[in-house]
C-alpha cells in the first residue's frame, strides 16, 4: 500500500544569491536586550493561591514593611496571595521611563493566577541592578475548572499570565554602542562568502579600508565618535543591500514528527535504490488437546503461532545519475510513495554510501 508522502523543500526563487539588507542580517556587538528577573506576590486570586511556607514568610515581610506584625506562630492561611517570578526583556537604549512587557508564573503549588494583582516587585539584571519595577493586574490565557466529585478541567496553563507595559524603567543598561573608533558587525549565520561581499559593499560607498573581515562572523567598520553622525552613518550601513552566500547543503530531518527538509543545493551521486515495505503478520490460534476417553490426563489449550513474512507493494529500484537535482529527487521519492520514516532511513543509507552530498541533520 502507498503512502502520503510530505516532503518540505526549501527552494529559493532563482539560483543567484539573494540580496539582503545588512540589518537584516547582523546584530551588532554590543547592542543587545537585557534579560531582568524578579520575586514577589500576586495577590486577589480566587481562592487559588499557594500554600508554600516562602509565601507565607513573604507575605509577613512585606506586613512588616507597612509597620502591621502578625503575632508569632500564627499562621495567616492564605488561599488568595501566591509567590512568583517575575521576568521581562530590557531592550537595547530603553531609557528611564519608558514600559516594558513583563511575564509572571507560580512558584509554588497555587492552582491558577486569574484575577491576580501583583504588587511592586524591583526586576534586577545580572549585575544585581535594579533596572526594572514592577506591577499590576495580570492577563491569564488559561483557566481551570474543578467539581465536587473530583473531576476538574484545564485549559491551556493558567499558573502563568503577563503584564502588557507592566513594568516601568529605571535605567538604561550599559552599552558600548558610543565607545571607540569602529563597531563589529556580527553575521547571524557565519558565512566567509556573505562576509567578503559585505566587507567590499562597505569600502565601495564608504572608501577603501572602512571595513575588515575579522573572521567569517565578524565585520570591523570604522564609525565616527560623535554621536549623531555614528547614528546617521550606520543607518546608511544597515539599508545597504548585498547578496549574501548560499547555505551549505542540508537535510534536516525531524525525527518526532517525520518532517524532511531539504535545501536546494542538495545533490545525488550515481546510485541505486530499492525500497520494499517488509510485513511481519502474527497469527495464534489456541487448539483444545483432549486425551482419550478411557485415557488419563487432562484436556489442556495449546497454542498455535503462524509467522509469515510478506511485503506489501511492488518493490522498486530507482536510479540516480551524477549529480542529480533536488527536484529530481523530490520526484523520485514521491513515485516510490514511501512515508517519511522510511524516507529517513533512505536518507542516512544513501548519506552512509557517500551517495548524497549534503550535511544530515537529525533533530
Amino acid at each position: 500500500m502507498k503512502r502520503t508522502l510530505i516532503l518540505l523543500t526549501a527552494l529559493l526563487c532563482s539560483t543567484l544569491a539573494q540580496a539582503e539588507r545588512i540589518k537584516d542580517i547582523t546584530s551588532i556587538a554590543g547592542v543587545r536586550s537585557n534579560q531582568l528577573v524578579g520575586y514577589g506576590l500576586v495577590v486577589g486570586l480566587d481562592g487559588s493561591g499557594d500554600k508554600a511556607p516562602f509565601t507565607t514568610q513573604t507575605f509577613r515581610n512585606m506586613m512588616t514593611e507597612f509597620g502591621i506584625s502578625l503575632p508569632p506562630g500564627v499562621d495567616p492561611k492564605l488561599k488568595n496571595v501566591a509567590a512568583v517570578s517575575v521576568t521581562a526583556e530590557l531592550p537595547a537604549f530603553a531609557k528611564p521611563g519608558q514600559r516594558i512587557d513583563v511575564t509572571v508564573a507560580s512558584l509554588g503549588n497555587a492552582k491558577s493566577l486569574r484575577g491576580g494583582a501583583l504588587l511592586f516587585t524591583p526586576l534586577k539584571g545580572a549585575d544585581g541592578g535594579v533596572y526594572a519595577v514592577a506591577q499590576g493586574n495580570l492577563v491569564v490565557g488559561g483557566f481551570g475548572a474543578q467539581g465536587n466529585d473530583g473531576s476538574s478541567i484545564t485549559v491551556n496553563v493558567p499558573s502563568a499570565g503577563r503584564i502588557p507595559n507592566g513594568a516601568t524603567v529605571e535605567q538604561t543598561a550599559p552599552s558600548t554602542f558610543s565607545r571607540g573608533d569602529s563597531l563589529i558587525f556580527n553575521l547571524d549565520q557565519p558565512d566567509f562568502t556573505t562576509a567578503r561581499a559585505m566587507v567590499d559593499k562597505i569600502n565601495q560607498l564608504m572608501g577603501p579600508g572602512s571595513a575588515e573581515a575579522l573572521d567569517a562572523a565578524s565585520i570591523r567598520v570604522s564609525a565616527p565618535r560623535d554621536t549623531t553622525q555614528r547614528v546617521s552613518y550606520l543607518s546608511i550601513i544597515e539599508n545597504l543591500e548585498i547578496e549574501t552566500g548560499k547555505e551549505r547543503a542540508k537535510v534536516v530531518i525531524n525525527s518526532r514528527t517525520g518532517t524532511i527538509v531539504m535545501g536546494q543545493n542538495v545533490l545525488i551521486e550515481p546510485v541505486a535504490v530499492t525500497h520494499g515495505n517488509l510485513i511481519v503478520a502474527i497469527e495464534e490460534d489456541f487448539q483444545v488437546a483432549q486425551p482419550n476417553a478411557l485415557a488419563g490426563g487432562q484436556t489442556v489449550v495449546v497454542p498455535d503461532t503462524n509467522i509469515n513474512v510478506y511485503n506489501d507493494g511492488d518493490n522498486r529500484m530507482f536510479k540516480f545519475g551524477p549529480g542529480v537535482s533536488l527536484d529530481s529527487v523530490v520526484k523520485a521519492v514521491n513515485e516510490i510513495g514511501v512515508a517519511p520514516g522510511d524516507l529517513m532511513a533512505i536518507l542516512e543509507a544513501m548519506k552512509q554510501a557517500g551517495a548524497l552530498k549534503a550535511e544530515l541533520i537529525v533533530i
